[in-house]
């Protein structure tokens, strides 16, 4: 009898060393994809995604000690694994609101999946931890589907810029009439006669907002008055320009432009100003320094 139970003893201990050694990484299973899994959160998916289908993942990538080096939500094609350990295949095992961890062949993804170089924090035989979870399935179909309806959006969206302005417009009482571009003008002070002409040095006030009347640039704010050459390229917006262009020195008027004239469709360089977005300028001429031409031809006139 004990010669049975040192034998069932001697098996159990055997088998538990085997499995030490078969998965190194104590609470992970081991695919036979040759890449490790846990599953920390069970979603209420059914169906797991196809090759070619399209994903979104908060996805987070990190050493084997858990240090982040990469963090962020991401949507993309899953495309058919290349390789064994590939992470696709990591995806594919996933169905909507499921999270789980993946430990995965560093030199492996960062060459292979990603076309890049190996980190120097890594070495050929390390391994990499990527937390995901699976937020979204988009089937091929339906992402083609959205696609088309986006860029259609996107291409109406200038029609809805213009119900924009129409009620704003009608909101506020505006009764002056826009010039050919879609420019109004209300004055708030008048200038003293004298007009803005190519050529002449202005230096202006203005203060930029939204419809809603959220500013995004002041030089009153900046306490910077700005100076530049009238009629030179690149100085200002079509609009600003169209708008200054109709002001004399001392003048304080406000102007509303479509985006036409102001930051177009693709909105400002820096971000600050959406696509299609119509704004306000607030601008008050402090002073003209008339171009040396021009006072000749004025000296001119009046011999």
């Amino acid at each position: 009898m004990k010669k049975i139970i040192l034998n069932i003893s001697i098996i159990l201990i055997s088998l538990l060393i085997t499995l030490s050694c078969s998965n190194k990484y104590g609470g992970y299973e081991k695919s036979e994809n040759n890449f490790y899994f846990k599953y920390l959160n069970i979603g209420e998916g059914k169906t797991t995604p196809k090759f070619g289908d399209y994903i979104v993942v908060d996805i987070a990538y990190k050493t084997i000690n858990d240090s982040v080096f990469f963090s962020g939500t991401k949507k993309f094609k899953l495309t058919k694994p290349k390789f064994k350990g590939d992470i696709d295949y990591c995806f594919a095992m996933l169905t909507k609101n499921d999270s789980a961890n993946f430990i995965i062949n560093a030199n492996d993804f960062f060459t292979k999946t990603i076309n890049s170089k190996l980190p120097s924090f890594f070495n050929l035989q390390s391994d990499m931890l990527v937390s995901v979870k699976l937020l979204e399935i988009i089937d091929s179909k339906s992402y083609k589907k959205q696609k088309a309806e986006f860029l259609s959006w996107v291409e109406d969206f200038s029609e809805y810029e213009k119900l924009l302005l129409q009620h704003y417009i009608e909101g506020e009482q505006i009764a002056v009439s826009p010039s050919i571009t879609g420019l109004y003008k209300l004055t708030k002070v008048k200038g003293n006669g004298v007009k803005v002409q190519k050529g002449d040095t202005i230096i202006v006030h203005y203060e930029g907002m939204f419809l809603n009347g959220k500013y995004f640039d002041s030089t009153i704010k900046r306490n910077a008055p700005f100076e530049f050459v009238y009629g030179t390229e690149w100085q200002v917006v079509k609009g600003l320009e169209e708008a200054i262009g109709k002001m004399s020195e001392g003048e304080n008027a406000i102007f509303i432009m479509p985006s036409e004239i102001a930051f177009g469709k693709k909105g400002s360089s820096t971000g600050i100003i959406p696509p299609f977005t119509p704004v306000i300028f607030k601008v008050n001429i402090l002073k003209i320094k008339k171009a040396t031409k021009n006072l000749e031809k004025k000296q001119a006139q009046l011999n």
